[in-house]
């Protein structure tokens, strides 16, 4: 099983204080000072250093955290399988649309086996991605951007992104164009979503920014941002499932937009969250 003192070090790595790193793991300060003495000793290197007073991590305590969640996800995962089951059991993540609109079918029909056991976290690309690091999740299904250079992935689908307004709204039905947009009462999504920074990306790409709207309202929660578009409060931008979840929205199109993103499954390299990922997917009745 993994070393005691490897649990040591994810902690301090995390909280950057000795102090309080002895105070969640009941030891003394001294015990936690020793055990990341031993791991620079044992691996040849230092982990961290100090900047005045200011404790600060090492390019090598970066590396040996990405291989300790690995380990720690694995003997999570041993634990799992040594218990005799005769279905899945996974912990998966989602992003927010992916989670609220394009999950039903798919995970009722997972779990219409009844051996097949599922846990799901929905939250920001940000906090899923964390928890994906940290081996608290197999896989996560992820909308728009992720770092490819540090997950394994793939495709789970292609999603258009459109803009949506209530039935009455003069944008409804229509492609208007870029310049329409900036007297509108823009209801987006939080700073660490995925929509939003589809979103805008594609405005600086035409050298915008969302201050360029009339008024801009950020909101955290989907079912409430749709219930202010629906009530005609103002305008969003979001993926087509987030429409098709709501019928009392109107879809609108921008000119010269033409916008798709890849939903994907992403997963730690060197763990089992492939194949879970890829056990998940058969339960999918079609691959739009």
């Amino acid at each position: 099983m993994i070393d005691h003192r490897i649990q040591t070090f994810l902690t301090l790595y995390d909280t950057m204080n000795y102090r309080e790193t002895a105070q969640l793991l009941l030891m003394t300060q001294p015990a936690v000072t020793q055990h990341i003495q031993h791991l620079e000793r044992e691996f040849g290197c230092r982990l961290f250093s100090y900047d005045g007073r200011k404790l600060e991590r090492t390019p090598e305590a970066e590396i040996l955290r990405r291989y300790a969640d690995s380990m720690l996800y694995q003997e999570r995962k041993l634990r799992l399988a040594l218990q005799p089951s005769a279905g899945l059991s996974i912990a998966m993540g989602a992003t927010k649309t992916i989670g609220e609109y394009a999950l039903y079918d798919h995970a009722a029909r997972f779990l219409a086996r009844p051996e097949n056991r599922l846990s799901m976290e929905v939250d920001n690309t940000i906090q899923i991605l964390d928890m994906l690091r940290r081996g608290a999740l197999d896989f996560a299904l992820v909308e728009g951007f992720f770092p490819r250079s540090e997950f394994g992935s793939f495709l789970y689908r292609r999603e258009p992104f459109t803009g949506l307004c209530s039935d009455d709204h003069p944008f409804a039905g229509r492609t208007v164009r870029l310049e329409e947009l900036w007297s509108e009462h823009l209801v987006c999504r939080e700073a660490d979503s995925g929509t939003r920074a589809i979103l805008e990306q594609v405005l600086a790409e035409q050298n915008h920014t969302l201050s360029d709207f009339r008024r801009v309202t950020c909101i955290g929660n989907f079912g409430l941002l749709a219930r202010l578009v629906e009530a005609g409060t103002g305008i969003t931008f979001s993926y087509v499932a987030v429409g098709e979840g709501h019928p009392e929205l109107r879809r609108f199109a921008v000119d010269g937009w033409n916008i798709v993103r890849e939903f994907n499954y992403v997963y730690l390299p060197d763990t089992d969250g492939e194949r879970l990922a890829r056990a998940f997917e058969s339960y999918r009745i079609t691959n739009p």
